[in-house]
């Protein structure tokens, strides 16, 4: 896998560069760059990497002016001591934020987040590493924007997805909904499987959230949801087995 680095710090960059050689032998960093205007020059003329690391503070401004000089078709990741620039990053599609000091543990967590999510096709040895049943990682955290605002929302705070008319909605346990953009076909591989099911083609739900459950027919189960769902959350038929499952804890 080819890396490039975007950080200032000579000290940093050569922390990174052993943290990736640690990680995979095989990474090979294709180049660092200190500066907005080194950045935007060697991305207009190499072939894109797979994978940037992005300090937020460089020696002549914020990265963040990088997508505004070129066109950046490869995934990044920041890599900063300031957790301020978090929203701002993921406005310019960064996949994951990461604060210094920096861990290895949570750069090779975020690396193996890629390869599941096959944004990166090849990590070498790395990839042998990664868990073959679970092809996708469980999603850290949503950032909703609706309006001009934008929102941060960790698992934790989901209480169930519903979709409406074509369109997709998170329920806060405050009872809030908030649009998302992904289809629930999708969010069905992102959200951690030990906490949340699909109960039907219109409903994801988090454990905590089933209040109560009925007998609706011989083999269907009607879920109670806190906070309240207003259309009947049955289970289908062909999920109904699954369901009782993975209640169960199987």
């Amino acid at each position: 896998m080819n890396i490039l680095i975007i950080e200032d710090e000579a000290a940093a960059v050569n922390r990174l560069r052993k943290m990736l050689v640690e990680i995979d032998p095989t990474i090979n960093v294709v180049a660092d760059r200190p500066t907005v205007r080194g950045a935007v020059e060697w991305i207009k003329d190499h072939p894109a990497p797979d994978l940037a690391l992005f300090d937020v503070q460089l020696a002549d401004g914020e990265s963040f002016a990088i997508f505004n000089e070129v066109e950046v078709e490869f995934p990044v990741i920041f890599v900063t001591a300031f957790d301020e620039f978090a929203i701002k990053a993921f406005r310019v599609n960064a996949v994951d934020y990461l604060l210094k000091p920096l861990k290895k543990a949570d750069l090779q967590e975020a690396l193996l987040r890629l390869k599941k999510l096959s944004i990166v096709r090849d990590l070498g040895p790395l990839a042998e590493r990664a868990e073959p049943e679970a092809p996708i990682a469980p999603v850290k955290r949503f950032l909703i924007r609706y309006g001009d605002h934008f929102k941060v929302i960790e698992p934790s705070q989901i209480a169930y997805i519903h979709s409406l008319q074509k369109n997709t909605f998170l329920r806060t346990k405050e009872g809030r909904d908030l649009p998302l953009d992904e289809s629930l076909d999708k969010l069905e591989k992102q959200l951690d499987p030990a906490r949340f099911i699909r109960l039907n083609r219109q409903l994801i739900v988090e454990l905590r959230s089933i209040k109560e459950l009925l007998a609706y027919s011989k083999s269907r189960v009607k879920v109670v949801l806190d906070p309240p769902y207003t259309e009947d959350a049955v289970v289908s038929s062909e999920r109904s087995a699954h369901f009782k499952r993975w209640l169960a804890g199987e």
